[in-house]
């Protein structure tokens, strides 16, 4: 029988019910994984449990910090933290509300720093004890630090945060067994860009732009970014770390 390239490891997965979370969740338990699957909409938890006995749900609110401490306290050493909830605000500059502005920090960039502090030392307590490395995969974007976009002032601003929130937690820890890498993906055709797409004045034109912009000629979908969640997750990257990995169909050549 197959050996999962993921096998005995355990991973928690914020933002599973649906998009790259959810197909990262059952890509990883395909692999052998035990997942922990969190998100805020219990609905679609259910439906992703029912989908493959290795995938634990929580409910989680990652902006609630008391949740995520209980969370973390009653869950064993993970090998791998994933943060992949975030949010979309459209807008420049002069466009961006506050609002915009503070609740892209909370959830972007704030909950990746909460989650870390909850679930991180235990971790670096599971590398040093077993050897070998842990994992922490936080979900960037090309639209950073790497590449500016038009009306992405707040969502960009906060997914180079999340690189240098990245590059901080791989410094510091590199010679205790952690590593931490930033997954910069393209536009993918998930529910929340389809969201973006429907709340536009025209969204026939909002799609034919999305799609104009990548030079493969076609949006990206889950299924084109899972595969290096799962390598940053295996062992088979056990010499990267503190990285910005790109898998955007071509945008940033």
């Amino acid at each position: 029988m197959r050996q999962g390239r993921l096998a005995g490891k355990t991973i928690l997965i914020t933002a599973a019910g649906q998009g790259i979370g959810r197909a990262s969740a059952l890509a990883c338990a395909a692999e052998g994984a035990r997942v922990i699957a969190t998100d805020i909409q219990q609905s679609l938890l259910d439906t992703l449990a029912a989908e493959s006995p290795a995938i634990q749900v929580a409910w989680l609110d990652v902006r609630d910090d008391v949740a995520v401490k209980q969370l973390a306290a009653g869950l064993p050493a993970l090998d791998v933290l994933f943060n992949c909830a975030g949010m979309v605000a459209s807008g420049n500059v002069l466009e961006c509300s506050e609002a915009d502005w503070d609740n892209s920090f909370e959830l972007n960039v704030k909950s990746m720093f909460r989650m870390t502090r909850a679930f991180v030392p235990a971790m670096l307590a599971k590398a040093q004890r077993e050897g070998g490395s842990v994992s922490v995969i936080n979900m960037a974007s090309m639209a950073s630090s790497i590449k500016g976009f038009a009306n992405r002032c707040a969502y960009g601003t906060t997914k180079a945060a999340v690189i240098g929130l990245t590059k901080s937690l791989a410094a510091d820890y590199v010679k205790l067994g952690l590593r931490a890498n930033a997954l910069c993906p393209g536009t993918v055709d998930t529910p929340s860009l389809r969201g973006r797409i429907a709340s536009d004045a025209n969204p026939a034109q909002a799609e034919k732009d999305f799609i104009a912009r990548q030079p493969m000629g076609r949006l990206a979908v889950v299924d084109d970014i899972t595969p290096m969640v799962v390598f940053l997750a295996s062992d088979e990257s056990r010499f990267v770390t503190g990285q910005s990995l790109l898998v955007d169909g071509g945008v940033t050549i």
